[in-house]
């Protein structure tokens, strides 16, 4: 029972992240009617955010403490960050080692603006192109943001650490009954699954409960209709484009200390993302949460010992059995809606 209960959580926390970036595939499919190659690379981008402010946080200046000494007895230098000078030690050192949840404010205007260009700049020219066009282009759009983040970046993985206060486990057995250190489960990624609830219940309620969500629900479904009512349906859809990269972006902030940001961590998840999307039904934003969980679980299941000694292999391959299973029984997968890519 321990060990389905570990593999629950790690279904969870793998989950959360095919779920994030389903939602905002699905979001650009849904209003645009684009399959977006790029996704990828904005879960990317969003991760480099991250790394991007904590080496501002961290530039420091040079100077001479003449109370420290080498082996030569000359005076050391020493670096000091420059937060420290403005905020003090103890602020400047906090300030730093909160540098991943300070990146979420930090990712937001970044990832907005980069969404809004990308619709206005590229994507809004294929929008009635075939979608093998819009794949074509979009992909390699992503090949070039891979290959300028790793120019800037450089091709290893760089860690990123969560704060302090988050780096250790939680001993989750207990809270149920089990004997101490049976359960244990990172903090970090606990805190990641309640985020993306969080960003995943907020879309859900931007779209449902307000004027501007309905309006978009509404172009969603009959676009044309909308635009002879007056609404510049357009421009709200480009707002959307932004809004789903901003999704995105934020996933792969809070992911940097799971997985340690690389410029090819976007493709590494696109294609996972897109099975997820087609499982849980291309259009609909309810069906890619449920399927980014289910299949999340289902790997994390199967990666156990126990099954992989009958089944060798099974983990790198079971999303993609489910995925041929599910569109067997069910071609528009778990909750797809009529008439969406079936022209």
């Amino acid at each position: 029972m321990d060990a389905i209960l570990l593999q629950l959580l790690n279904g969870l926390d793998k989950g959360s992240a095919y779920a994030l970036i389903a939602l905002g595939l699905t979001l650009i499919f849904g209003t645009l009617g684009v399959v977006n190659f790029a996704h990828g690379a904005l879960f990317m981008i969003g991760a480099f955010c991250a790394v991007t402010l904590q080496r501002l946080l961290s530039l420091s200046y040079t100077v001479i403490d003449p109370e420290k000494k080498d082996f030569l007895g000359n005076p050391l230098e020493i670096k000091i960050p420059y937060v420290e000078k403005w905020f003090g030690e103890a602020a400047g050192q906090t300030i730093i080692d909160w540098s991943v949840p300070l990146a979420v404010l930090f990712a937001i205007p970044i990832m907005l603006f980069i969404g809004f260009a990308m619709e206005r700049g590229l994507i809004k020219h294929f929008y009635k192109r075939p979608h093998a066009d819009q794949i074509l282009v979009t992909f390699g759009l992503a090949i070039v943001l891979q290959e300028i983040v790793k120019y800037f970046f450089g091709a290893n993985p760089i860690p990123t650490p969560a704060p302090e206060a988050f780096r250790g486990s939680f001993d989750f057995g207990v809270l149920l009954g089990f004997d101490p250190n049976v359960i244990i489960y990172p903090y970090w990624r606990m805190i990641y699954f309640a985020f993306a609830m969080v960003i995943i219940g907020a879309v859900f309620a931007f779209l449902q409960f307000t004027t501007f969500g309905m309006v978009v629900r509404a172009g969603m479904a009959d676009r044309e209709t909308v635009g002879l009512l007056g609404i510049d349906i357009d421009k709200r859809f480009t707002l959307m484009f932004g809004l789903a990269a901003a999704v995105a972006g934020l996933a792969g902030v809070m992911y940097t200390p799971i997985n340690s940001p690389n410029y090819h961590m976007g493709m590494d998840f696109l294609v996972l993302s897109f099975v997820v999307v087609v499982v849980g039904g291309m259009g609909s934003l309810p069906g890619a949460v449920l399927a980014g969980f289910l299949l999340g679980i289902l790997e994390s299941f199967a990666s156990m010992n126990q099954i992989k000694s009958i089944l060798p292999g099974i983990d790198q391959i079971i999303i993609y059995l489910v995925a041929i299973i599910i569109l067997l029984t069910r071609p528009r997968g778990l909750m797809g809606r009529r008439g969406v890519m079936e022209e």
